[in-house]
């Protein structure tokens, strides 16, 4: 999977509208809408937001981590 759908599909398991994952990971809705539409990708920072998020949630990190690092704009 590329990017854009493995975030959106680790915010759907969650049961979080873009809105709220937006808050829980502490970025503006449009970053996240960003992301799922391909149009963008998170940085470093964001992407240690979304690594807590996901061990919080005992919800796998790798798949995203390695889409995130071959993901290209």
């Amino acid at each position: 999977m590329n990017f854009p759908e493995e975030i959106k599909r680790i915010r759907q398991r969650s049961f979080l509208t873009q809105q709220d994952f937006a808050k829980k990971i502490g970025v503006a809705f449009s970053t996240v809408n960003r992301w799922e539409a391909g149009r963008s990708k998170p940085n470093l920072k964001a992407m240690k937001s979304i690594y807590g998020f996901c061990l919080e949630r005992k919800l796998p990190y790798e798949t995203i981590e390695e889409a995130w690092l071959d993901y290209k704009l």
